[in-house]
């Protein structure tokens, strides 16, 4: 459906409405963003302003690239081209980036544009006119080598820092301490350009008197600091900045690329990074709207909430105030402010002037999608303290809370629904007549009801975090609900209370959509697709009181005799052998990580052609590996024959304490006790079917634990190519416990079909295997079922599938 003219049309303030104006810090232009930079700023205000859309409010959100500066002159003089040419080329590399992250932008603009000019030049002469600017002579580093005055970030040294003594501190700043820093002040000081030392000169320049602006900033400070709910970090670093007393700031520096100032004495200099880019956020909105001053010189009507980093704050509650205050105009002034920490990566910081950690073209390359990415970001954004970016916490997010949480609840719904008349419902939402007499039920609506109120309050609140947490809270109690009416039972036994059930479990699945979609919007859409509904048409949270009256009642979310779409798994395992390999291809810097990638690419061809498989007295025949470094590869052969698989009697099964989607089994193999067995197939089997049901069990899989239970084998199943049907492989009826099984008529016989209800039965040697060996061994075995022929893709989650 294509956006009507009116949709298209920039946004104006609308009168008696909430009029939301969001920024995140403008990331500078000068390389790819990694994730420290992303959740530090754009994807967390995106959540914001996805979720101010989702109530209702009058909603803008705009950022850009920020272009002027040292950074662009030196990375300029590193690609060997002109500072625009390096503000075009990565200005379209951050647009991809943040396209791929969906970060819904109103406008993403650039500050090397007229309007940023023309609007900077304003604010200049008006502080000029209102005498809040000075001149002084200051001491600045000049390269005799260069003939120029060095700006900061041209110059390189020791931090003078008590402690600190990094050797690499810029000119501006301290990237280890994070101490703001004159150039002079660097211990050993050295050019940029050409690694020569400086020797000081005097320079005239203009300054912002922030001291006499003190008292008007201090009340701004302390009114909107309450009023907006500041977040305590930022709080902490503005009162630190007040506290060591405000002194004048220098606006103008002796560079090319900037924004001229328009001044007689200073029109070979241009206006200072930190003075000009804040501006940005003004002539961005001015980019998007020709009436941009009814965003921003609108205080009584709008509200201005800004995202950022840490090292960004005084920035943003001291010197851009300050600016705007002095032009004695009516500005709209920051209400809220949100700040994250840093977030750290595997053994270090991340680094865009070192190239450490993953950026964003990176995690396009790795085909975790989207959805995957920002649900991490978010569960780990550094809100209060710095947090730590690790591969196997990210495996342990997706496959714990997404796959098995989150995908298992929705899945086992729609699933369920999407059966055939006898089995489900033939795709139909039931009809479900007196839901709230329903004990269980009504009890469920209760505690959905007091979740969404906690969840509206965080994200109020800007705590994204605690309003991520609280909506997956809400798939917990739906997985929990499930489990506890047995719905499975109560088809037959009970269709009415079936039928609630089930229309109720629909609507939360239909609610987490909603609530999910500022978190992972594209996870929303393919479930509303999967629910058979429109794009955007997520339920309701409009009414701006806040009242959740009506999400107590979730069977009345969707209507009955609704039909949905066919469903399909959400979320796919991250495998050990996956997190590895990104553990490896994503370490040391990028230059170094590139010459290892044609490296490992080049090794991993060559593992992948010598990996085979063999049959005792039969013919060796080549295996053919998954065409994915996820498949470990190896170059030893495996005997099919050291596969010891066994007949199982499960002779105890209960559902997992701590995963919705895994069984725990007690399993006689023929052994003098039992073995404890964990599966991945409850949205598969129902519980009662697992029952005294004799099984294949692999037998030496190398012991694993899984959400806590360490499980001591593998119950074997054979799934379709889609996943949508999985079924246990049953040994014959008349085997014994404890016999030895293989399979025949395969590995020998490439065209034939083993038939899982015809074995061939014999003792194997007993071996212990990995589980990327038994990938390699069972890849593309194909099984006959009932569901039709399946073959075996993977193993996961306790089972060959």
């Amino acid at each position: 459906m294509e956006d009507t003219p009116a949709e298209n049309s920039p946004k104006l303030p609308v009168p008696g409405r909430r009029n939301i104006l969001i920024t995140s810090a403008l990331p500078y232009v000068n390389n790819v963003p990694h994730l420290g930079n992303i959740i530090g700023c754009v994807l967390s205000a995106d959540v914001f302003a996805r979720y101010c859309r989702l109530r209702g409010y009058n909603t803008i959100y705009i950022c850009g690239t920020d272009e002027y500066g040292t950074a662009t002159e030196t990375k300029a003089m590193e690609e060997n081209c002109s500072p625009k040419e390096i503000c075009d080329k990565y200005h379209e590399i951050h647009k991809v980036v943040y396209k791929w992250f969906d970060i819904s932008f109103d406008e993403f603009g650039r500050t090397s544009s007229p309007q940023q000019t023309e609007i900077c030049q304003s604010i200049f002469h008006k502080l000029l006119d209102n005498n809040w600017l000075s001149e002084k002579t200051m001491q600045q580093l000049y390269c005799d080598t260069c003939q120029r005055f060095l700006a900061d970030r041209l110059v390189e040294g020791t931090c003078p820092t008590l402690d600190c003594n990094y050797e690499s501190a810029r000119g501006d700043q301290c990237e280890k301490c994070g101490k703001l820093l004159n150039p002079t002040e660097l211990i050993d000081p050295k050019c940029k350009v050409c690694q020569r030392t400086p020797h000081i000169c005097d320079t005239d320049h203009l300054f912002l008197e922030l001291p006499l602006l003190r008292k008007k900033l201090e009340d701004y400070i302390d009114t909107m600091l309450i009023t907006g709910s500041w977040s305590q970090n930022a709080i902490q670093a503005t009162h630190a900045w007040l506290k060591e007393g405000l002194k004048p700031r220098c606006i103008t520096r002796d560079l090319k690329w900037g924004v001229p100032v328009p001044h007689e004495k200073y029109k070979d200099k241009v206006f200072y990074v930190w003075f000009d880019a804040p501006i940005g956020y003004i002539s961005i909105t001015a980019c998007y709207t020709l009436e941009w001053e009814k965003w921003w010189k609108n205080p009584e009507n709008v509200e201005l909430y800004q995202f950022m980093g840490k090292d960004n704050v005084p920035f943003h509650t001291v010197m851009f105030p300050s600016t705007l205050i002095g032009t004695g105009e009516k500005w709209t002034m920051m209400k809220t402010i949100s700040v994250t920490e840093y977030l750290n990566y595997e053994t270090g910081k991340f680094s865009k002037t070192k190239g450490v950690g993953v950026f964003g073209n990176d995690a396009m390359d790795t085909n975790i999608p989207t959805e995957v990415w920002r649900y991490y970001l978010l569960t780990n954004r550094p809100e209060v303290s710095d947090t730590l970016f690790t591969w196997s916490d990210l495996q342990a997010k997706l496959n714990s809370e997404l796959l098995n949480n989150l995908g298992n609840f929705v899945n086992r719904v729609l699933s369920f629904i999407a059966k055939p008349e006898g089995a489900g419902y033939n795709s139909i939402v039931p009809d479900a007549p007196d839901a709230e007499a329903h004990n269980l039920t009504k009890d469920l609506g209760e505690k959905v009801g007091q979740l969404v109120g906690q969840y509206l309050d965080a994200m109020e609140k800007v705590k994204l975090k605690q309003g991520l947490r609280t909506a997956m809270n809400i798939s917990s109690e739906g997985n929990a609900y499930l489990q506890e009416s047995q719905f499975w039972k109560l088809y037959q036994e009970d269709p009415s209370s079936c039928a609630i059930v089930i229309k109720t479990s629909a609507g939360l699945v239909y609610l987490l959509a909603t609530l999910l979609e500022p978190f992972m919007p594209s996870f929303s859409i393919e479930v509303l697709r999967q629910l058979n509904l429109s794009p955007k048409t997520y339920l309701s949270f409009s009414n701006e009181k806040g009242e959740t009256d009506d999400t107590k009642k979730p069977w009345n979310f969707l209507p009955s005799g609704h039909s949905i779409s066919k469903p399909e798994p959400l979320f796919k395992e991250l495998t050990n052998e996956d997190v590895e390999y990104f553990r490896m291809r994503f370490a040391g810097s990028q230059a170094d990580r590139k010459v290892k990638a044609e490296a490992d690419a080049k090794k991993i061809a060559e593992q992948l052609k010598s990996t085979n498989i063999t049959e005792a007295n039969a013919k060796k025949q080549q295996c053919k590996p998954e065409g994915s470094p996820k498949a470990k590869p190896t170059k030893t052969e495996i005997p099919i024959t050291k596969l010891d698989i066994r007949v199982g009697l499960i002779k105890k099964v209960q559902k997992h304490p701590d995963a919705d989607s895994l069984y725990v089994e007690e399993i006689d193999v023929g052994e003098e006790s039992t073995r404890t067995v964990v599966s991945g197939l409850v949205k598969y089997i129902p519980l009662e079917e697992m029952q005294n049901r004799k099984v294949c069990v692999l037998c030496n899989l190398k012991p694993a634990t899984m959400r806590g239970i360490k499980s001591h084998a593998m119950v074997l199943a054979a799934s379709s190519d889609d996943h949508s049907k999985v079924e246990i492989i049953d040994p014959p009826a008349s085997a014994a416990v404890g016999e030895r099984v293989t399979f025949s008529g395969y590995y020998g016989e490439p065209d034939s079909i083993i038939n899982a209800k015809s074995k061939v039965w014999e003792k194997v040697q007993v071996d212990m295997h990995t589980d990327a060996e038994l990938v390699a061994c069972y890849k593309d075995v194909p099984f006959m079922t009932s569901a039709g022929v399946c073959k075996v893709s993977s193993i996961a989650n306790g089972r060959i599938r």
